[in-house]
């Protein structure tokens, strides 16, 4: 299964790095990969349809401009969602036979300007996906060294039982945060540890810093107190949270600000002490645990 020893335990997450988001020049991108490996992060994440399907050619473009070895990278890819935008589709939908999955993964290479994948995703489950064809596709494509690792993103417990009848599942990327910690009760987390997959977190720090509710205040209270305690932000204490659960959270963190991505590596050595771990968990739940 899985060798996550060979991942920077903090990915950097490139959605917003273009259209979707700051709008990098190749000259900042450039500089914003640089620094990533200076600081160690050395894994990034994408999906085929991050910047309507142009985010993987300016980050290619930028990353060979940064003259970095690619041994010393991990590049994560997605595929599978059919968008409107950046393709002439008449409804968004999903695609997962061979030949698409292929074409895509081929697609993504030569956008990134590279000869492999370390990580495949599927990007999110379809009602229409048949394990078969993608057991065809990924074979195919591990076999011609063109993904060193196959795994999903947004699978169900059961959703990647019933890929894996057919090929191994090696990770699971999905939403987990302390607002949204799903996760922890559905099975996602209890199966990544059972089958050793490795397990990463989209959205790390949910929306705390996005809503103004009830909840988020109540462990705005909370995170003041601890903030004190340990002398670290509110973020670097909400990736302390997800990170101290027994999966082995790989947090993908998609600040483009330099600072908060020194921040983010450095809640790695944030030791939560139990007592605190569910003081936080009892101020999102709302209620002491059962």
């Amino acid at each position: 299964m899985q060798e996550t020893n060979l991942y920077s335990k903090v990915i950097a997450g490139t959605m917003t790095w273009g259209s979707w988001g700051k709008q990098l020049s190749t000259t900042q991108m450039t500089d914003l990969i640089n620094y990533c490996l200076e600081i160690g992060i050395t894994t990034f994440d994408h999906a085929d349809i991050y910047g309507d399907y142009e985010n993987e050619t300016a980050f290619g473009k930028a990353f060979v401009e940064s003259g970095i070895s690619r041994s010393k990278t991990q590049f994560i890819s997605k595929c599978g969602i059919q968008m409107t935008s950046g393709r002439t589709n008449k409804v968004a939908h999903y695609q997962y036979d061979a030949a698409y999955i292929i074409w895509s993964v081929e697609q993504s290479l030569k956008k990134l300007q590279t000869d492999y994948l370390d990580v495949l995703l599927l990007h999110r489950p379809s009602p229409l996906m048949q394990p078969d064809e993608i057991a065809e596709a990924i074979q195919s494509l591990t076999t011609e060294g063109k993904v060193k690792t196959f795994g999903v993103s947004n699978f169900t417990p059961s959703q990647i039982a019933m890929v894996e009848t057919k090929v191994p599942i090696g990770a699971n990327q999905v939403e987990f945060s302390l607002t949204h910690d799903y996760p922890m009760y559905d099975g996602t987390f209890d199966d990544c540890i059972a089958n050793k997959r490795m397990a990463m977190s989209w959205s790390p720090l949910g929306n705390y810093f996005r809503a103004k509710n009830k909840q988020n205040e109540r462990i705005g209270k909370v995170l003041e107190v601890l903030k004190a305690k340990y002398n670290v932000d509110e973020s670097q204490l909400l990736l302390a949270f997800i990170l101290k659960h027994p999966v082995g959270i790989y947090p993908v963190v998609g600040t483009t600000t330099k600072e908060r991505l020194k921040a983010s590596l450095e809640a790695v050595s944030i030791n939560l002490e139990l007592q605190d771990w569910f003081l936080l968990l009892e101020a999102s739940k709302g209620e002491p645990v059962p």
